[in-house]
């Protein structure tokens, strides 16, 4: 296995060509505009298949025990989008990965959006049910810094998602050397 992985590391990237850069960083930029100005940050499409992974890891994770089902949820959102950088990674797909790293980032958003409502649990919830970062953030004995966890995993949404997109505007660069 690692014998594999070490082989794929030495594959070159696909190539990046100036059209597709451009392409995919007018895509981006629009997403990162529609991200900054969206008021109650949700974004329809992107953010239900979300949520989707989200409640979905309960279940998957849940079959693990009460702890995993808790986790889950956060698990699920990330575990996703972490399998889809994994495998763009292993064919060396650098467009795709570089999106899917996006994506994986983006939920970190979100992560933060949910964890800043531990304290005041005004973001309503699948089902009703109990808020994960209230029960998470009391299990830590860290429920009053909510906020700033939450503001510390938003700057990591952002810094990884710029640099996704830097990664992909080097690629580029390297395929023109």
């Amino acid at each position: 296995m690692l014998n594999a992985i070490r082989d794929v590391h030495r594959e070159p990237w696909n190539e990046i060509t100036t059209g597709k850069l451009i392409a995919t960083s007018i895509g981006v930029l629009l997403f990162f505009i529609v991200l900054v100005r969206d008021q109650d940050r949700f974004i329809f499409l992107i953010d239900h298949t979300n949520l989707a992974f989200h409640e979905a890891g309960h279940v998957i994770f849940g079959l693990l025990g009460g702890t995993l089902g808790l986790y889950g949820g956060t698990l699920g959102q990330l575990v996703f989008p972490l399998v889809a950088v994994i495998a763009f990674w292993l064919r060396r797909e650098a467009i795709s990965f570089a999106v899917a790293g996006v994506w994986l980032f983006e939920n970190f958003l979100n992560i933060a959006h949910y964890m800043a409502d531990a304290r005041a649990q005004v973001l309503p919830l699948v089902g009703g049910g109990e808020h994960d970062w209230t029960n998470i953030f009391s299990r830590w004995s860290v429920l009053s810094y909510d906020t700033r966890i939450a503001s510390f995993v938003n700057t990591l949404g952002w810094l990884g998602m710029i640099g996704m997109g830097a990664w992909m505007v080097y690629r580029w660069h390297q395929d023109r050397e």
